[in-house]
């Protein structure tokens, strides 16, 4: 496994991939088995497996959970290499950012709704690295967990409106055997919390309303944030010992697929 630290020593590795298949999990480190299983699924189907890992800060609008958000950097890189991934990058800031944050992708209409009311500037972030990071992969193929469904509709609407040739693969959402989604934030949490938190998926299948859900999420003591039903799923964020967990799950015929356009 090669570790390419900045940009200039990745774009040399880049080259010398030309003619073979490259699949692609960009990542913001703190790995778990939710991100296991889209590095299983890129490397079974690509010659070539890459994942990056930055810590992204122009998507985190409050400063305290971005100094918060867990670094295993040393742990991350054991088990990229445990699951056989090919490279890895890890830019600074500075490098992706070379100007600081002068240039940003917005997306009207797209975001006004659910995390994007909850996290001022999130999509804007998020949006702008992922284009950054698929313009220096330039992957046949990366990989998005649908834990972060709302990201992954517009990740993947934002690589179609930019011509972006890389297809953004929806993988579905791992859970923990107690039904709570997998998340690097997961760690935060007390044991007991980490228990309690599994009643945000309960809540979004046993309830009959996105307005029922919400008020057991309440009652069990969560401060929630939202629980809307869109695209034929239920989504949900709520905080627990001051983490914010967010999940959904399909509701009603759930036909409704990533790939569709977002209203």
């Amino acid at each position: 496994m090669h570790i390419s630290h900045t940009i200039p020593e990745w774009l040399d590795r880049r080259r010398r991939l030309e003619g073979r298949s490259i699949g692609f999990v960009p990542t913001m480190g703190a790995l778990h088995h939710g991100h296991a299983s889209l590095v299983e699924r890129c490397r079974k189907e690509n010659e070539v497996a890459v994942a990056s890992i930055f810590v992204n800060p122009s998507q985190f609008n409050d400063p305290r959970d971005l100094e918060r958000y867990p670094r295993t950097v040393e742990a991350d890189l054991g088990l990229l290499r445990e699951l056989g991934m090919d490279e890895v990058l890890m830019p600074t800031a500075a490098d992706l950012y070379p100007q600081g944050y002068r240039f940003r992708i917005e997306a009207e209409g797209l975001t006004s709704s659910m995390e994007g009311v909850h996290r001022p500037g999130f999509f804007q972030g998020v949006m702008t690295v992922v284009l950054k990071l698929l313009n220096l992969v330039r992957a046949d193929r990366a990989y998005f967990g649908e834990k972060d469904f709302q990201q992954l509709r517009i990740v993947t609407e934002m690589a179609a409106e930019f011509f972006v040739p890389t297809e953004i693969v929806a993988c579905p959402t791992v859970r923990e055997s107690s039904g709570l989604a997998a998340s690097s934030r997961n760690v935060l949490l007390s044991d007991g919390a980490r228990a309690q938190a599994a009643l945000i998926h309960r809540a979004l299948t046993a309830a009959a309303t996105a307005d029922e859900a919400r008020a057991a999420l309440e009652a069990a003591g969560f401060r929630v944030d939202y629980v809307e039903d869109r695209w034929g799923r239920r989504f949900a964020a709520a905080f627990l010992e001051g983490v914010r967990l967010i999940d959904n799950v399909p509701v009603g015929d759930g036909r409704e697929g990533a790939y569709a356009a977002v209203p």
